[in-house]
């Protein structure tokens, strides 16, 4: 019985070993170097009777140039924008301590300084009333303002609430704080520092009835970038984040 045995060493290593694979770096894309080199094939292997005419050679090369100046053209504006984000941060940064008006259902009490804000009424109204609760729905304090003026009404809370006294509504001057109690002439109870729920209804000249929005002042803590691309966020102290483009308005403090 014979045994026919493969000792032909010249297949030793003739295998492909995908693992020894270069990894493709730029996934497959073209570079200048890649057209470059398949034009200089393209005339290498050209039909010498029949040569590449001079405006399709000026054609191929300004396609060329053109593939490589958009692609320095991205790399300048993806450069642009982290300056800009950056820059943007930076002034950003400028806000913290400061207060800015957003957009809210919600308001913050500091306990030092009085809670303000505005609502933006788009028509005549008889009487608009500004509600005041606490987390579990507990009316804190109210207010009302007879014959509202059309555009923006300004409010004040000075953290009373229902039985002690109301603020009423009107616009803040500068350096506004509340007094201790202390400096005032009968004692007046207030609220604790925090969160609380604002909503406003307003009864309009026609005969109609709705909820707006209100507009109030928060403290920003601090100031965060969203990731690249992702904008400039204001951490605003009890409300949290919102994007700075949100903001509307810049106070003092």
């Amino acid at each position: 019985m014979t045994t026919n045995v493969n000792n032909n060493t010249a297949l030793d290593g003739m295998y492909w070993d995908n693992k020894d694979k270069t990894p493709d770096k730029n996934n497959g894309a073209l570079t200048q170097s890649d057209f470059f080199a398949l034009l200089t094939q393209q005339l290498a292997f050209q039909d010498p009777t029949k040569p590449v005419e001079n405006d399709q050679m000026i054609a191929q090369m300004t396609n060329f140039t053109m593939a490589d100046g958009i692609g320095s053209l991205n790399e300048s504006f993806k450069g642009f924008a982290e300056s800009m984000s950056s820059n943007q941060a930076l002034q950003a940064s400028s806000l913290v301590g400061r207060s800015v008006l957003t957009q809210s259902d919600e308001i913050v009490f500091t306990g030092e300084t009085l809670a303000r804000g505005n609502i933006e009424l788009d028509k005549p109204a008889t009487r608009m009333k500004i509600s005041i609760e606490n987390e579990k729905g507990e009316l804190i304090q109210s207010f009302s303002v007879d014959n509202p003026k059309v555009g923006k009404n300004e409010f004040i809370w000075d953290g009373t609430h229902t039985g002690s006294g109301a603020s009423s509504g009107g616009s803040s001057a500068e350096g506004d704080e509340i007094p201790a109690d202390g400096d005032d002439e009968e004692v007046i109870d207030r609220v604790k520092a925090g969160v609380y729920k604002i909503k406003v209804d307003v009864s309009y000249s026609d005969g109609t009835n709705a909820s707006l929005p209100v507009n109030v002042y928060t403290p920003v803590g601090s100031v965060s970038m969203n990731g690249t691309g992702g904008g400039i966020m204001l951490n605003l102290i009890g409300l949290g984040a919102v994007k700075l483009g949100d903001v509307l308005e810049v106070s003092y403090g």
